[in-house]
């Protein structure tokens, strides 16, 4: 453990220095490979976490789902083959299936790591979502994208049948757009894009370039006054964008849509950075909320470093604010590899505990990870 314990302390040391990504690989591997590693033995058991059990355990959910899209590409940039393994064996034990909720997009994330595997570009293995997506495009709900109460347990609203909440642009976008990749057939990512374009006008702020993460907080403020922008809800966006794109062709006119909504929230993310590296649970308030908040902070550390190493984002600009948010998120691991101050499951800033933790952290913290490693 002391072996660790020291690797996470001359990380954030190392992280704070001039030679920045030079020397930092072998670094970046040993934290991350902790990280994943803490994640994947805990598998067999959600009694480390304090809400929502039973949409943690869920191996077609969301909540899985968002650490594996992290593993995913984790393993493909160090080209970890014990990784990749982890990766097929989810897939065929889930049998290639969506989750439950054939409509909801939380139950299409998993995809993402099927289609991404080379097994997944064999039909049998892609039909099963295809199916699924097929019947979505006939029945094309056409519903209101408010979102109102709905006694059905299994949902928050039936707006859901749509993409009305913010977090469904990290989970099915990147599908659709994948399997019209893998298939040739180009009505996936159109169908998403159609989708996705309904959601932007919806519910994001022109002003202040960030998302409600559904109509209910439109007219809500914080305790300070301020708009209310939910950090995880903004991070999921903002880290589904580049999942997207890479999934796109070059030369589709929506890429430059996407780039434009993409600058504008980079840009707002830079300026609303706390002193600490890190994003308030509730954005506008960040000069009132000093917590670390890991999960929406990696999701928003991933976006900018994809940026930077993409030629998207002016290197010299931006490049500060990855050297303060990776130590940052370093110093929320533990001596055993455990990633805390991950809010947990909800819809809206919370409380956070130096002892939370959730997949889709974890997931988070690999996909900002995966950018470090190439960061120049």
């Amino acid at each position: 453990m002391k072996k660790i314990i020291l690797t996470i302390a001359s990380l954030c040391i190392l992280w704070s220095g001039a030679s920045f990504a030079t020397q930092a690989d072998k670094q970046v591997i040993a934290i991350a490979n902790t990280v994943a590693d803490w994640q994947l033995q805990h598998r067999d058991s959600v009694d480390y976490i304090r809400t929502y059990k039973d949409q943690t355990g869920l191996t077609k959910g969301w909540v899985q789902a968002a650490f594996y899209v992290g593993l995913t590409r984790w393993a493909h940039v160090t080209n970890n083959a014990n990784y990749q393994q982890v990766l097929l064996q989810l897939a065929e034990s889930n049998k290639w299936q969506l989750g439950p909720l054939t409509w909801h997009a939380d139950d299409h994330a998993i995809g993402q790591i099927y289609l991404a595997l080379p097994q997944g570009r064999l039909p049998k293995h892609y039909e099963p979502t295809q199916a699924v997506f097929d019947g979505i495009i006939n029945y094309n709900a056409s519903n209101s994208l408010e979102f109102l109460s709905n006694p059905d347990p299994q949902s928050e609203g039936t707006c859901q049948r749509r993409w009305c909440w913010s977090d469904a642009l990290f989970m099915a976008p990147p599908v659709w757009a994948a399997l019209s990749k893998v298939t040739g057939d180009e009505k996936y990512l159109n169908f998403g894009l159609k989708e996705y374009a309904a959601t932007q006008d919806y519910l994001y702020d022109k002003e202040l370039h960030l998302f409600y993460r559904d109509s209910r907080f439109f007219e809500k403020r914080s305790e300070h006054g301020n708009k209310i922008f939910w950090s995880r809800g903004n991070g999921w966006v903002f880290a589904g964008i580049p999942l997207l794109l890479e999934q796109m062709p070059e030369s589709h006119p929506a890429r430059a849509t996407l780039l434009t909504l993409y600058t504008e929230m980079a840009a707002r993310f830079k300026a609303i950075q706390t002193d600490a590296g890190l994003w308030a649970s509730s954005l506008m308030d960040f000069e009132h909320q000093p917590l670390k908040e890991t999960s929406g902070s990696a999701f928003v550390t991933f976006g900018i470093s994809w940026g930077i190493n993409q030629g998207i984002l002016d290197k010299t600009e931006y490049l500060p604010v990855v050297q303060k948010a990776w130590p940052a998120l370093v110093s929320a691991v533990d001596k055993d590899g455990k990633l805390g101050w991950v809010q947990q499951i909800g819809n809206a800033p919370d409380q956070v505990l130096a002892s939370d933790t959730q997949y889709y952290g974890v997931g988070a913290f690999l996909l900002a990870a995966s950018e470090m490693m190439v960061l120049e």
